[in-house]
């Protein structure tokens, strides 16, 4: 592994750029980690949920009478036990919630919409009682025709899940179908821009629905006063999300509810939604098992896309046209607008146009998977411009070279780009020695490029100086990736003080301000803006209680190296004071020593990432072995460089198992055949070589220490850079995912037929 410097990464830090010990591993590896299922309170039942055995069906009643009256079951919900909720979208507009569809994905109401639905559920005083008590809850279904694929539900005869879905975003307002909304992004004269062109290729690419696979199920411990104060733990992204949706849901006020983190088992996005969260006169624990989370919990969405890319001879892109369909499951919501934005965004292409569309059908409602949206289209793209590579006889990397957005490119979601990087994350590799290195037989190597917003929002963060002179940071971010390490690292170098004095934790909702999900990539950044203010809001109070041992003018006192100072000879002639000193004497000086702050950045750092991969395909059973694979990525300036390089890492691995193996496979009953790790294969050691991560580090002017999101951009790439590596060793261009071994021999064999 390697960090590229660019012209601007001089360290002049202490802690920024090091890679001290992480705050969390003690208690991870030693087992004392509390996830969110290992909470026990005194009379705590347990929650068990009835799922649809069907993927799309009428209710038409539900007997609880006989669950109600087993000896041991405290309480049984139906979606009756929930408030409805008004029909609106709310929020931003590319992630607007509806609560009229949220309530019903909770627990299903007229009908159940895919299979693994909730219907209801029990709290009993043991697991034994609450399986017992789910079978004597008779539900009458009335079975109805269902449809899975995205095309088969845009089809005008496709059965219907919602009987007044009107596609917004089209004038006139069309007769009810699957399709949520439609958008459409343009720029500059597309037929012009393709008059123009010298090589115009034209693809359809379809992709698989595929689970984010984190190692521990969604869980919680939930309970609830007499006086209607309730409290959650839960293992989630973003607790105050949690907070916010519970409370909605079951018609709470905000600050009824106090709702805990714990520490997550993995979720890469697939965590910032409510499933199992519940209300109960009693303490309950409701852990999903993994079949539940498989058919309940949201997959990414599958896709259905179309790409056309012209070029000049000379490599310049003239034109560029996408239709992107997206899969959003049983509820509207899939990423597809950010397909449409990310898609082309890491080249300078003067015409272009993207095209999405959301489509329900009956599959669990989708959630977000690292960069959500984004590696769908950079799939469809890099694979063609691969195509344009070789037909105008060019170096794939010099292609996009020629063609990179840079800081001031109009971008076809609106605005210029703000943000220099992608370049540098090309000429990495170019430079790579393993770029050049031969190849043997049924060996290749592939590239493609990523891109991905990076998030912003809401961040709070408090600071207070303990009398030793330690120092607690307080956030509310969920740790997912890091983020306790990076705090405490941006807090002692603000500071001026050692790592190991500064205790970073994660708050309660109760315990500190608002804060967004952890997710988007924005915690370093954002959660990290608002722990510098607050550091620096401690420094200044510092300051002020020196000047009062000192008896001085507070102007008179500044901070260098974790000591108070005199600002020049004329104040006076003491000697510096040590935060430790400072904190000893609270007391007389005014007291406690604590800071808040809270931040709302609207301006955000995108992130770039360029790959290669080197592959085998063995001609006789279409396995394809991953022989190395290089990533490079534009991290802003690492804040602790083995956290960004473990999340390259994992971004590539996830990326590997998308392109190779995983898929939701169903029956002709819309049934999940593979809810599980046995059948749903994700990559494991013996799967991967070792993956080498290029830090490319070109700072961010709107950050103290340069930090921009690293978590998401990394999975964009791989599908595309397999693919491409793919045809480039057999000969034949595999636009499906997953090219699993059957598939890829299967695409030899027709090739060998023709």
């Amino acid at each position: 592994m390697q960090d590229v410097p660019t012209k601007a990464t001089a360290r002049p830090f202490k802690w920024v750029g090091t890679r001290p010990v992480r705050p969390d591993g003690v208690p991870k590896v030693t087992g004392r980690a509390l996830y969110g299922a290992d909470l026990a309170m005194p009379g705590m039942l347990v929650g068990r949920v009835l799922r649809s055995p069907h993927a799309h069906a009428r209710i038409r009643s539900i007997d609880t009478s006989k669950a109600a009256a087993l000896p041991g079951v405290k309480a049984v919900v139906t979606a009756a036990d929930f408030p409805e909720q008004k029909f609106e979208y709310v929020g931003p507009e590319r992630v607007a919630q509806n609560f009229w569809h949220m309530t019903r994905n909770i627990m299903a109401r007229e009908k159940v919409l895919y299979e693994g639905h909730a219907v209801a559920a029990v709290a009993a005083t043991s697991k034994a009682i609450a399986d017992e008590a789910l079978s004597r809850i008779a539900v009458d279904y009335e079975v109805l025709p269902h449809v899975i694929d995205v095309d088969e539900a845009m089809a005008p005869d496709a059965p219907l899940l919602f009987p007044d879905l009107i596609t917004r975003g089209v004038e006139p307002p069309p007769k009810p179908s699957n399709i949520s909304k439609r958008v459409e992004y343009k720029l500059g004269d597309l037929a012009a821009g393709f008059a123009a062109a010298d090589e115009i290729v034209e693809m359809s690419f379809r992709t698989a629905p595929v689970h984010q696979a984190y190692i521990e199920p969604q869980g919680c411990v939930a309970r609830c006063d007499a006086d209607g104060q309730g409290e959650l733990w839960s293992s989630s992204q973003g607790h105050f999300v949690v907070r916010a949706y519970t409370a909605q849901l079951l018609g709470m006020k905000l600050g009824d509810l106090r709702v805990y983190p714990a520490e997550i088992g993995g979720a890469f996005g697939g965590k910032t939604v409510v499933y199992v969260e519940r209300k109960s006169g009693h303490p309950v624990k409701l852990v999903m098992s993994r079949e539940d989370v498989f058919r309940a919990t949201g997959p990414t969405s599958g896709a259905s896309m179309t790409v056309k890319i012209g070029v000049k001879r000379d490599g310049t892109i003239v034109a560029a046209d996408g239709l992107f369909k997206l899969q959003a499951g049983a509820f509207p919501g899939s990423p597809f607008m950010s397909t449409c934005m990310c898609a082309f965004a890491p080249y300078d292409i003067r015409n272009a146009r993207a095209i999405g569309y959301d489509v329900v059908s009956n599959r669990p409602k989708v959630a977000a998977y690292r960069a959500p949206g984004s590696p769908l289209g950079a799939f469809a793209v890099e694979s063609v411009l691969d195509v344009l590579a070789q037909k105008i006889g060019m170096d794939p990397l010099q292609l996009r070279l020629k063609n990179a957005a840079r800081k001031g490119t109009q971008m076809l979601s609106g605005g210029k780009l703000g943000h220099d990087g992608y370049a540098d994350t090309i000429k990495a590799l170019l430079n790579h020695p393993g770029y050049t290195a031969p190849l043997g037989k049924n060996q290749a190597r592939g590239v493609a490029s990523g891109y991905w917003f990076n998030g912003g929002g809401e961040s709070s963060a408090t600071v207070h100086v303990n009398e030793d002179g330690t120092v607690v940071v307080a956030t509310g971010s969920p740790d997912i990736g890091g983020s306790r390490a990076s705090m405490a690292i941006m807090a002692a170098e603000t500071l001026g003080i050692d790592y190991d004095q500064v205790r970073p934790i994660i708050a309660d909702t109760a315990s500190v301000g608002y804060t967004h999900v952890t997710g988007g990539s924005r915690v370093t950044f954002a959660t990290g803006m608002a722990v510098v203010d607050t550091t620096e809001k401690i420094i200044k109070e510092l300051c002020v209680r020196a000047a009062k041992m000192w008896n001085v003018d507070p102007e008179g006192v500044v901070w260098e190296d974790g000591h108070a100072k005199p600002a020049s000879s004329n104040v006076g002639t003491f000697k510096p004071l040590s935060l430790r000193e400072i904190a000893a004497k609270r007391g007389q000086t005014g007291g406690p020593i604590v800071a808040a702050a809270s931040v709302n950045p609207a301006v955000v750092a995108p992130g770039f990432s360029t790959q290669f991969c080197d592959i085998e395909v063995d001609p006789e059973t279409g396995k394809v072995t991953i022989l190395r694979f290089v990533a490079a990525q534009d991290v802003g300036c690492a804040i602790h460089p083995s956290y960004v390089e473990g999340q390259i890492q994992g971004g590539v691995t996830q990326g590997i198992g998308w392109a190779l193996n995983e898929e939701y496979i169903y029956d002709s009953h819309g049934r999940m055949e593979n809810p599980g790790f046995l059948d749903y294969r994700i990559p494991v050691s013996s799967d991967l070589p070792m993956i080498e991560p290029i830090m490319v580090e070109v700072p961010n002017p709107n950050h103290a220490y340069g930090a921009k999101g690293a978590a998401e951009v990394n999975i964009c790439p791989p599908m595309a850079a397999i693919a491409n590596a793919i045809e480039r060793a057999v000969g034949t261009r595999l636009t499906e995912l997953p090219m699993s071994p059957p598939n890829v021999r299967a695409a030899i064999d027709a090739l060998g037929e023709k």
